[in-house]
């Protein structure tokens, strides 16, 4: 990754998770900066990371290389306001944008000038590094930048590009919001064991283990199809053969294809509303 000056807008998780991924990599601290209104927030961050942080989104993002948009969808026009007025130029500069539902197109409108945008749909986990993020060029975007951006987002986990913009809204509903799925499935599971008569720490322990096997026993047989993984659990007509058809008689799949559809649905919404 080539060193260049980027300024974060927004200081909360997702641009966290990014700066301490940055960090791992022996990114220089110098070249990474940070806003945010709350000045105690500011204090916080500059003690935790020890990079640079301001409170004026003018300051930093005139003199950065990458402007990455870490606020809220709602935000976002107020974020840009100021620095608007100032008749700023950001053709330039590239812009990276953690913000759901606001395409590229706004962004262009919003931002004076402003040509390589990069859209990124990340997902929780990209706090602790196994984070899987969809990203989307503009047209305009050189492949330097895009390579950049690639970088930027497996410090902290994987990456899969998009070729279309509508096809971030797949990717939100297939990883972005991916995570809640897995937890509610898990949370699911320690309250049956808490019905059962194991204590919360037990049951808790149970769930985190067989999650994490499973994960493993995916990532370690790439020859094998999941359904095949699945089908190697399942004797017929044995206990995990049972609990299946349960789930297959409730139309397990058709609920998650619904759920997918759904999250999809809102986003689309979304890029509407800002």
């Amino acid at each position: 990754m080539n060193n260049k000056k980027i300024a974060f807008i927004g200081g909360g998780n997702m641009a966290q998770s990014l700066i301490s991924g940055l960090i791992k990599a022996n990114y220089p601290k110098d070249l990474i900066y940070v806003s945010t209104p709350h000045a105690e927030k500011v204090a916080a961050l500059k003690e935790k990371y020890g990079i640079n942080t301001s409170t004026s989104n003018i300051e930093i993002m005139k003199s950065a290389d990458v402007i990455v948009l870490a606020v809220k969808p709602q935000m976002f026009k107020d974020a840009v306001a100021e620095v608007n007025q100032t008749n700023s130029d950001f053709s330039n500069k590239l812009i990276i944008s953690v913000m759901a539902g606001i395409t590229v197109n706004r962004i262009q409108e919003l931002m004076g000038h402003a040509k390589e945008v990069i859209r990124v749909m990340p997902n929780t986990p990209c706090l602790i590094g196994y984070g899987m993020s969809g990203l989307f060029a503009s047209n305009e975007t050189t492949s330097s930048n895009i390579e950049f951006a690639d970088s930027l987002l497996k410090s902290c986990g994987k990456t899969s590009w998009v070729k279309t913009e509508n096809a971030i809204n797949d990717i939100t509903a297939l990883s972005g919001s991916a995570p809640a799925y897995f937890f509610l499935f898990m949370e699911c599971l320690v309250n049956k064991a808490l019905e059962l008569g194991f204590s919360e720490p037990e049951a808790r322990a149970i769930v985190e283990q067989v999650a994490i096997g499973s994960s493993q026993m995916v990532i370690n047989n790439q020859n094998k199809t999941i359904s095949e993984l699945r089908a190697a659990v399942t004797s017929k007509g044995g206990t995990t053969y049972e609990a299946l058809q349960v789930f297959n008689n409730s139309n397990l799949n058709d609920i998650v294809s619904k759920a997918l559809d759904a999250c999809k649905a809102r986003a689309e919404e979304m890029s509407k509303q800002f």
